[in-house]
């Protein structure tokens, strides 16, 4: 499995989602409690020979009662898992002292509505966190001590040294194993998005169209009718379209496959047209189009952005499918 090792330290802390170490107590300190006195007592005072003792017995020892475990405060559970409090509360805090390096005063009003949005994100990214490691857990997707400690070898490398790289992580308030955790976390991310993406395939059938938008249906089923009678489709497209960013190469689309288009109702007529036809006006939320297919390619070698755009879809709708399974109860409000 691959990572890129291009990446900085400050990639790792930007990220937000830094885990914080364990609580300073198992239990909360309080007040010891009271041994229970043993059944027999010695009555001799130092220096009093005539007072009478009783013999020595051995004594059992009573047990004294065992502290009573507080309960580690959380932010919230997630499918029964625990996030703690802890960790939240760090990625706030460490977001706050960027707002403070920006100039910003978290006090202030501008300060106290990035620290409402960064509260909420920041909630969900470690939910998301949860939920990813889960589902590699489930995958049986792991990533093992030595990846961890290569790419950990990397960033030491990067920031100066052990010692250097030690001290920048003590300026954000983490610390070598937090850094651990979280370049672990981001390896099993890093693994699951390459389990998802998987299966998609490098080659798609793609459409070559193109299309004129208008605001209304009347001016649409106007040009539609030139269009039949004979006009050229890219005048037309030049003339009237509304669409800025294909106008002026006459409405084309160039080639597309199925998942790309912004606009799912000139998508899916495209892909319902053979070369030369002209559909119907669709219509979508910018207006009205005039769509037209000028060729199809059955099994077209994907771009390399159409690929990332699919890939990143998959993703998207994979994690979109754990929130929507998922059992989460929140103990906090994501607003400081």
């Amino acid at each position: 499995m691959k990572f890129h090792a291009g990446a900085k330290l400050i990639l790792l802390v930007l990220l937000l989602i830094a885990t914080a170490c364990g609580p300073l107590y198992d239990t909360a300190p309080g007040s010891p409690t009271e041994a229970p006195k043993p059944s027999q007592s010695a009555t001799a005072t130092e220096g009093n020979t005539d007072v009478e003792t009783e013999p020595e017995t051995e004594q059992t020892q009573t047990p004294t009662a065992e502290p009573t475990a507080t309960p580690e405060p959380l932010a919230a559970l997630v499918n029964g898992q625990p996030l703690p409090l802890a960790d939240y509360e760090q990625a706030l805090a460490q977001y706050e002292m960027d707002l403070r390096a920006q100039g910003i005063d978290p006090t202030s009003a501008e300060g106290q509505a990035e620290m409402a949005d960064a509260g909420e994100w920041i909630l969900s990214v470690l939910t998301e966190q949860l939920l990813t490691e889960q589902a590699a857990q489930a995958a049986g997707v792991e990533v093992s001590d030595a990846e961890v400690d290569a790419y950990m070898q990397t960033m030491i490398e990067e920031n100066g040294g052990e010692e250097a790289f030690r001290a920048k992580l003590a300026e954000r308030g983490e610390t070598y194993e937090s850094a651990r955790r979280e370049v672990r976390a981001g390896l099993i991310g890093m693994a699951m998005t390459s389990e998802v993406t998987a299966g998609i395939s490098q080659t798609a059938e793609h459409v070559h169209a193109r299309h004129i938008l208008v605001d209304t249906m009347n001016e649409a089923e106007s040009i539609l009718a030139q269009l039949q009678n004979g006009a050229d489709f890219a005048e037309l497209a030049k003339a009237y379209s509304l669409d800025i960013s294909t106008k002026d190469t006459g409405g084309d689309l160039g080639y597309f496959p199925r998942g790309i288009l912004v606009v799912p109702e000139v998508e899916e007529a495209a892909f319902a047209l053979q070369p030369g036809q002209l559909i119907e006006v669709v219509q979508s939320a910018l207006g009205y189009h005039i769509v037209q297919v000028v060729e199809r390619e059955p099994a077209r070698q994907l771009t390399q952005e159409n690929l990332y755009i699919l890939q990143d879809r998959a993703v998207q709708e994979w994690i979109e499918g754990l929130w929507a399974q998922a059992d989460i109860e929140r103990f906090v409000e994501a607003v400081p």
